[in-house]
């Protein structure tokens, strides 16, 4: 298959967030971006809240485990740069631990799960060692985890 026909495959373009994967700086900073503007959008024009994010996870959960390995094996890499469907689906789990909807928790979100996503905490080094897609997507569902309890936290304090 010619490198634009797989391109635009349902598996390169679910593993690249319609293309934002492809980004020449920062491409994993990207495919958040995507994730957190695709929440403020359906946050502010259809009221999107946890439950909507945390559908959308389980929704594309399985889609994004497929589409990361399918791409990791096109690419002949274990974690092509690419591929940002983790991201997008990392930055609405860190969304989840949310009460006030505004710009400081969206704007927490990004930065605490790139945090995360950069540094990767235990487990999520850890989880990268699964095979294929599974490994892809864990490590930033578990980012997201720990930047959903942050912003929990962050939240208790009233900070938003």
């Amino acid at each position: 298959m010619n490198p634009k026909a797989r391109a635009l495959s349902p598996a390169y373009l679910l593993a690249t967030a319609l293309g934002s994967g492809y980004s020449p700086f920062g491409p994993g900073t990207a495919g958040s971006l995507v994730g957190l503007v695709i929440a403020i959008v359906l946050h502010q024009y259809a009221g999107a809240g946890r439950g909507v994010f945390l559908l959308l996870v389980v929704l594309l959960l399985a889609p994004g485990i497929w589409a990361a390995g399918k791409v990791a094996e096109g690419e002949g890499r274990q974690d092509p740069q690419i591929v940002v469907i983790d991201e997008v689906l990392g930055q609405w789990v860190a969304l989840l631990g949310t009460a006030v909807w505004n710009w400081k928790s969206f704007l927490a979100a990004f930065v605490l799960f790139r945090l995360f996503d950069i540094w990767k905490p235990p487990p999520a080094r850890q989880s990268e060692a699964l095979h294929g897609g599974l490994g892809i997507v864990a490590d930033d569902l578990i980012a997201g985890l720990y930047g959903a309890l942050a912003i929990f936290l962050l939240d208790r304090l009233r900070l938003f």
